[in-house]
């Protein structure tokens, strides 16, 4: 008689998406008895639960059984040696980490067949050698690397590219607002009716209130989010961006702000810097236009840009609601008319989304 087939995940990250991918994935395995998912690793950063002989973890209370555990996590070498040892079954690590460590150890797994899954952009956005490596590793080996995630929460953006480049459409431009929090501001601030929206101050702050930017939020103003994810979708695309920092990203931030010693600081003398926001705002108003935080990469010259732009109000991206964002590829295929995927590009729930879609794809794809 054949072995059952089965599937080992190792977690690490076990904080707000973290959570959310568990309950996911409990549903999956419920839906999905074969090939059987077991989960025989799980670590934060302090603490971790494993058996040598890889017994399964039970999914609904493995956050609690974390909690309580008095084991550490293992080194990455030694968690890619656990892995292995299970003998003949798949393994997949899903790191829900933003860890530039566990990112630059990637290629490691990779080589070894350990396919991995994550929401983070560190890998993805670093230098272009650390691309490069991952992707070698991953073809060299037949291990699966996704990272959905990594842009556009849920949104099957990344996916969406890969399936365009590798069929063989020309994409020729990307253009979009990339950021949920970015969106939120722009939205409430320069409203495409024309009416109504606050201060611009007003807005960052009750941004920051409803939990849409970072507990400092000059991490949302500078732009690099929205740089860290074109620097994905120009790699994607064949475009060999060495980092974030090697194109024009325009911050927010006024530069009498940036040494503020805090987030809180920073929003308290926010309001001295409003007459800059309105005045860029009355402009694009003259020119019955809204402004909009966007980012851009024209493919055939490889400019890629980060900043505010005038859109007319019947744009689509204009039209944004809430923190959604835009996605718009134009390319050869779809002509003028480009190829737009719009919705909630952050949260935990529709971020765990994209991994555990990744997972059943790996799934799929080494069954």
């Amino acid at each position: 008689m054949a072995a059952t087939r089965q599937v080992n995940i190792a977690i690490i990250g076990a904080g707000g998406v973290g959570k959310c991918f568990l309950a996911q994935l409990e549903q999956l395995a419920a839906r999905r008895p074969t090939p059987k998912i077991v989960l025989c690793y799980i670590a934060s950063s302090k603490k971790a639960v494993y058996s040598a002989d890889h017994a399964p973890i039970a999914l609904s209370s493995a956050i609690a059984t974390l909690a309580a555990s008095s084991q550490a996590p293992l080194g990455l070498p030694g968690l890619a040696d656990f892995l292995l040892s299970s003998g003949a079954h798949k393994s997949v690590l899903i790191d829900n980490t933003s860890s530039q460590d566990i990112a630059d150890a990637y290629p490691a797994f990779l080589r070894r067949g350990i396919s991995i899954v994550t929401p983070s952009k560190k890998a993805f956005s670093g230098s272009y050698q650390l691309w490069q490596d991952i992707f070698s590793a991953s073809a060299e080996s037949g291990a699966c690397m996704y990272h959905e995630s990594s842009v556009g929460a849920g949104l099957p953006i990344i996916s969406t590219l890969r399936d365009l480049v590798d069929t063989g459409d020309e994409v020729t431009k990307i253009e979009g607002v990339f950021s949920g929090t970015m969106s939120f501001l722009f939205n409430s601030f320069a409203p495409a009716s024309g009416t109504g929206g606050g201060k611009w101050s007003a807005e960052v702050a009750k941004a920051k209130a409803l939990g849409y930017t970072e507990p400092d939020p000059r991490d949302d103003l500078n732009g690099m989010d929205v740089a860290r994810k074109l620097t994905i979708l120009a790699r994607i695309v064949g475009l060999e961006v060495e980092s974030p920092a090697s194109f024009p990203v325009q911050s927010l931030i006024p530069a009498e702000l940036e040494s503020a010693a805090s987030g809180d600081e920073f929003l308290a003398r926010l309001p001295e810097f409003d007459a800059q926001m309105e005045a860029t705002k009355a402009e694009a108003e003259k020119e019955g236009k809204v402004i909009r935080y966007v980012g851009s990469i024209d493919v055939a010259t490889k400019e890629i840009k980060v900043g505010l732009q005038k859109f007319d109000r019947s744009s689509a991206i204009a039209g944004l609601k809430g923190s959604d964002n835009i996605f718009s590829f134009y390319t050869k295929r779809y002509g003028a008319n480009p190829l737009i995927i719009q919705g909630a590009g952050a949260g935990g729930e529709v971020t765990a989304m994209g991994v555990t879609s990744g997972l059943i794809k790996v799934i799929s794809y080494q069954s």
